[in-house]
């Protein structure tokens, strides 16, 4: 079992910036892949970034590219996005995501995650 925990929410204006820091603990070896998800009232999950063990690939959405940065500490076992130019349409409440295994298809849907941590809400006010 892996258990993450997000801290790091909170709210800020538009154009501010916040760092996400998702913790994982336990059987820290499956967090192959980490990925950050967000949920906004009334919608759908839906992937925001994702980094391999290594660091060495990382993948966005196309509504956070340039702004958002993820980046990992595998001996912290910590997980960091960095928000940056953030947007109204950016609220969300924000999950950090585990699995042993990068899918084929890539990091980008949800089932590709084993593990999810309780979520941390941004709220980004105009």
């Amino acid at each position: 079992q892996v258990q993450l925990v997000e801290s790091g929410g909170g709210l800020v204006q538009a154009g501010d910036s916040l760092r996400l820091s998702c913790t994982a603990s336990g059987r820290t070896f499956s967090t192959r892949i980490m990925g950050c998800f967000r949920q906004a009232p009334g919608k759908e999950r839906v992937f925001v970034a994702a980094i391999t063990w290594s660091g060495g690939r990382t993948y966005y959405a196309d509504s956070v590219k340039g702004r958002f940065t993820i980046s990992r500490e595998n001996a912290k076992n910590m997980m960091y996005l960095q928000m940056n130019s953030l947007k109204p349409e950016d609220t969300a409440v924000y999950y950090c995501a585990a699995d042993p295994v990068l899918r084929g298809g890539g990091p980008y849907e949800l089932a590709g995650y084993h593990y999810w941590g309780q979520g941390t809400q941004v709220t980004v006010s105009s």
